[in-house]
């Protein structure tokens, strides 16, 4: 089975994220696409705004229904900071069968080489890389290992952020339409990102 790997704070989950998902599954043709609600994220300073619970349940809500989309609390569980290697790992020997395809954006491809045990990590998974229109990925200047693990992928163009969202909400601006309607009805219900 293969099995895309879309990690994140999910802080809220938008519907970018889930045309990037979309967009990967149909152009690699995955068998699914696991949403990961990262517990620590190694690279950003600021905690998140929502509880890991209310990130991992806003996940629950986005993905419901859809027949290859699935929530994963696996790295809320694990507690401390999240690792991509260690995810893998973990993820490689409980399933054995799946080949494992990590989703990443285009602004993080540049950043791989500065990822923990990133020479590690790319003889485990592939990538995929989220290409933006008009968007330089940095991806030339790579090294070998990492560049033949990187599969460009193109999206069209979304200009909504989790940054931009929890921002509407803290001015009392609504987010319909950023996200999935479910996601914004326990937004609005858990009072989320309000000022």
């Amino acid at each position: 089975m293969k099995v895309g790997l879309m990690g994140g704070t999910f802080d809220p989950v938008h519907i970018g994220h889930l045309i990037a998902a979309q967009s990967v599954c149909e152009r690699l043709e995955l068998d699914e696409v696991w949403f990961m609600p990262t517990n620590v994220p190694p690279h950003k300073e600021q905690a998140p705004g929502a509880s890991p619970r209310q990130r991992l349940e806003m996940v629950e809500l986005a993905v419901e229904g859809h027949p290859h989309f699935r929530a994963s609390d696996m790295e809320l569980r694990k507690g401390g900071v999240s690792y991509s290697i260690e995810t893998v790992t973990m993820l490689r020997a409980q399933h054995p069968g799946c080949r494992f395809t990590y989703i990443i954006g285009a602004d993080m491809v540049r950043y791989l080489p500065k990822w923990y045990k990133i020479d590690e990590l790319v003889r485990l998974v592939t990538f995929a890389g989220l290409q933006r229109p008009g968007y330089d990925t940095g991806y030339e200047g790579l090294p070998d290992a990492i560049r033949q693990a990187v599969k460009l992928v193109p999206m069209p163009q979304i200009e909504l952020s989790s940054t931009l969202i929890r921002q509407r909400r803290a001015l009392g601006q609504s987010v319909r339409y950023m996200v999935p309607d479910r996601v914004n009805h326990y937004i609005e219900v858990n009072r989320l990102y309000e000022a």
